[in-house]
């Protein structure tokens, strides 16, 4: 088989997908079930992820193509063995966002993206099957903190709600309270599971997305304890030989050093 002349096509994509699975093709791509790539499908997620955090564009473009390279190979491993085959995958989500902007294909009229967005929930319960809850199409597998908000932003949409921010904040104080007044390990676990919650919904309501801003903590943390343990290596010191007055100096000192 010989090589696809223009790689900027998608169909190129697909017959070297086919060509890796060929018979004679890659040992390693013929031997992967839908079953095996799951834990590649999700790393190449966050690789993406971290692009958009990042705001590089060019490594967003490369990332991008490895997902994209996961969505071909399993439509591949599918149409081997009967499933569904690429047409399919693409002739799904064609219809679906045909379907979910009639005031764009169609003649709905909309005054804004509020309505839209209240629009797009009418026409998902239109395609439930009947008896389904509204949550049911939400990934258990996400992470915690992306499933709470998802799942608090979906019942938001159909009135389920605070009416307002301060009285998020006022259960967020009640189940801090609560923490401190549960006796058992069992108990303290699920009021903290509680807070958690609460709090994804205070941010939820003041347009922020929890998953997003901890990754950025997480990554501030890292940048700042890395800085301390460098200039301990840089002045001979054993930073868990410091008192914790010395470690809280040199965080600050970390702080002043290492940008946000």
């Amino acid at each position: 088989m010989s090589l696809p002349q223009d790689l900027s096509r998608f169909d190129a994509l697909v017959e070297i997908i086919a060509r890796l699975r060929a018979p004679d093709g890659c040992p390693w791509d013929r031997q992967q079930t839908h079953a095996s790539l799951r834990e590649n499908l999700l790393a190449e997620c966050y690789e993406v992820l971290e692009a958009l955090d990042e705001g590089d564009s060019d490594k967003l473009c490369g990332e991008l193509g490895d997902l994209l390279m996961q969505v071909v190979l399993h439509a591949r491993i599918a149409a081997e063995v009967g499933e569904f085959q690429m047409g399919d995958v693409v002739e799904g989500i064609n219809t679906k966002l045909i379907h979910r902007h009639p005031h764009v294909f169609g003649s709905k009229k909309v005054r804004d993206a509020a309505e839209v967005s209240h629009n797009w929930e009418a026409l998902k319960r239109e395609e439930r099957e009947e008896g389904d809850s509204i949550l049911e199409s939400v990934p258990r597998q996400m992470p915690a903190l992306s499933y709470a908000h998802e799942i608090s932003r979906r019942v938001a949409r159909v009135g389920f709600d605070w009416e307002d921010t301060e009285g998020i904040i006022d259960k967020l104080v009640e189940e801090v309270k609560e923490i401190r007044q549960a006796g058992s390990q069992e108990e303290k676990e699920q009021e903290f599971g509680d807070l958690l919650f609460t709090l994804v919904n205070v941010a939820r309501r003041e347009g922020v997305d929890a998953e997003a801003v901890l990754r950025e903590a997480n990554w501030k943390f890292y940048k700042r304890f890395a800085r301390m343990e460098e200039l301990c290596r840089e002045r001979g010191l054993a930073f868990s030989e410091l008192s914790f007055e010395e470690q809280n100096d040199l965080w600050e000192e970390a702080k002043r050093g290492v940008e946000k």
